[in-house]
């Protein structure tokens, strides 16, 4: 009861990120414009289609090579473009083909922006459009930069100050950011704005995947840390439904935002975890909160920490002394995770599949914008998709195993890009198909990796090497748009990139170890050994029974398990 009640209370919040990573989708969307024009209209003609005003062309707007030519009321005739604007030097008669002299000005009246769909977006509020045209496709790619940001600095800070400050603050940061977002007076500080955001989004999302890991038992944990990615895809599909509905890009922002208001109100109750507590050697607190996990749970005989890690919280000669303290007492950073040959071909092995995953997804996402229909209904398809990814993905990694689930699939995906390279051009629904196979398969890949990486490294350092990995996989998303762009070199440059390094992931994932109904390691030692035939590599260094003490802590309120060490 305990753990269910943290677990959905953390995971609520990640549909908020979910809305924050996905909500330009519709916030920063350029409608047709033209360039604006010094007068009042008094016709209208867009080849041989005449109206009052210009509002009446839009639906006849099929190309950004089009043009639209409007009389004034003073006789004036102007030809507006894009990004520029002719006036025609005889204006006798109105016609859509002109062969005479024109002098050509600049869009310094502003533009007129189709509001058929969006009333208002950021690009029309700004005018980000022509030679500004470059600001607006910088709002995805900042974003994604405070993302990989924040993923390493609230990483690091989880392992330093505890899990719960973090989600604390990111919480309300999340919140916070996210109103002042809708109330930004230029572009400059909107994007600044939506920076943090994207830092306190991603510390919270990383964090997140740690915590309810800490928390949730080894028969649960699979299922748990997955679906943590379900909710995301959730808070996807609620961006569709709010774009939908809410036109105006403010509103639009404010409405995403209160959609996670319940949790910011309730998340000062969450707990630290006695994973982090008992690391840092406060075994009391930890005490405090497996006594709070007994009463919710209605255990009788809670465990005591003091037998479980062999600590004799009453005799002051039982602490550790000497090198010992100095080891527990250490500030942990990026480095460790390259502290021996071990687990330093692990993170390589581990930070390629990140890239590989979210350069992979992107890609494949970008892909499918063939499907053509209602926006919106695509959008809200995509995050649904997802949902039966997720569970498949379980039952396979529960069933197989986490690294024999993730090495066919890695493989499987690399084979679909091949595959599509010979499908003929013509046939767009076994194309469309084939994309949404290759999502669907590095998506399992994708998410199973927050699990994996969770698991093969220890406490100390756990939430510094999902947070380094996040931000691996952030490289991955802004690199994806310019593979994309290689397109005009290739039309499958950016599947064969995608499928070599899926092909290069999976091989490597082979020399990692499986995790499967595993204790949580709590030392850089238990976690070198994890995957060897032998016990210890070292006589100097004493077998370390820590990880195995907090493992049946992790299991304490849904079965009760062996002290025997």
């Amino acid at each position: 009861r305990f753990q269910a009640c943290v677990y959905f209370a953390s995971v609520f919040q990640a549909m908020s990120c979910g809305i924050h990573y996905l909500a330009s989708v519709f916030m920063a969307v350029t409608p047709n414009f033209v360039c604006g024009f010094p007068g009042n209209v008094s016709s209208v003609l867009f080849h041989n289609s005449s109206a009052s005003s210009i509002e009446d062309i839009w639906t006849l707007w099929t190309s950004t090579e089009n043009y639209i030519v409007v009389q004034l009321e003073n006789g004036e005739i102007w030809e507006l473009d894009q990004c520029s604007r002719s006036k025609r030097e005889v204006s006798l008669d109105l016609a859509y083909e002109y062969e005479g002299n024109k002098s050509v000005f600049p869009c310094s009246d502003g533009f007129l922006y189709d509001d058929t769909k969006w009333k208002s977006t950021v690009v029309t509020q700004w005018d980000l459009v022509c030679d500004r045209e470059w600001l607006a496709k910088l709002i995805q790619p900042t974003f994604m930069l405070g993302v990989l940001i924040g993923a390493v600095i609230f990483g690091d800070i989880a392992d330093r100050l505890g899990r719960q400050r973090v989600i604390w603050f990111t919480s309300a940061g999340q919140f916070v950011f996210g109103i002042a977002v809708a109330f930004t007076f230029d572009y400059y500080s909107f994007v600044i704005v939506r920076f943090l955001l994207a830092m306190v989004s991603s510390g919270y999302l990383v964090v997140a995947f740690v915590y309810v890991t800490e928390f949730v038992g080894i028969k649960a944990r699979t299922w748990a840390s997955m679906h943590v990615h379900a909710f995301f895809a959730m808070g996807i599909m609620i961006v569709a439904l709010v774009g939908f509905f809410v036109r105006t890009w403010w509103v639009y922002q404010i409405f995403l935002t209160i959609a996670t208001l319940p949790f910011v109100l309730c998340c000062w109750m969450l707990p630290e975890t006695p994973f982090w507590l008992l690391s840092e050697e406060r075994y009391e607190d930890a005490q405090k909160v497996i006594d709070t996990m007994a009463r919710w749970n209605k255990v009788s005989t809670p465990c005591k920490v003091s037998e479980l890690c062999s600590v004799q919280q009453d005799d002051p000669a039982s602490g550790r002394t000497g090198d010992n303290d100095t080891s527990s007492t250490k500030k942990h950073n990026i480095l460790d995770l390259f502290c021996n040959w071990q687990i330093a071909r692990r993170t390589i092995t581990v930070w390629l599949i990140w890239f590989t995953g979210s350069l992979g997804y992107y890609v494949f996402s970008l892909s499918s914008v063939s499907l053509g229909g209602n926006e919106y209904l695509n959008l809200f398809l995509i995050g649904a998709v997802e949902l039966p990814c997720y569970i498949i993905a379980c039952l396979a990694m529960d069933k197989l195993g986490r690294r024999n689930t993730l090495i066919p699939f890695l493989i499987l995906s690399a084979l679909i890009c091949v595959l599509i390279m010979f499908i003929p051009q013509d046939f767009n629904i076994l194309i469309i198909l084939a994309n949404m196979a290759g999502k669907f398969s590095i998506g399992v890949a994708f998410g199973l990796i927050y699990l994996y990486t969770a698991e093969l490294y220890p406490t100390i350092v756990r939430s510094l090497a999902v947070g380094s990995g996040s931000m691996m996989c952030r490289v991955g998303s802004v690199v994806a748009p310019f593979c994309v762009y290689l397109r005009s070199v290739w039309i499958f440059m950016p599947l064969l990139l995608v499928g070599i390094m899926a092909l290069l992931s999976g091989i490597l994932t082979i020399m990692l170890p499986e995790t499967l109904g595993k204790p949580l390691t709590n030392t850089l030692v238990e976690a070198t050994e994890m995957g060897r035939n032998k016990k210890s590599c070292s006589e100097k260094t004493p077998p370390a029974h820590s990880g195995a003490a907090l493992e049946k802590i992790e299991m304490f309120g849904q079965e009760r398990v062996s002290t025997d060490k």
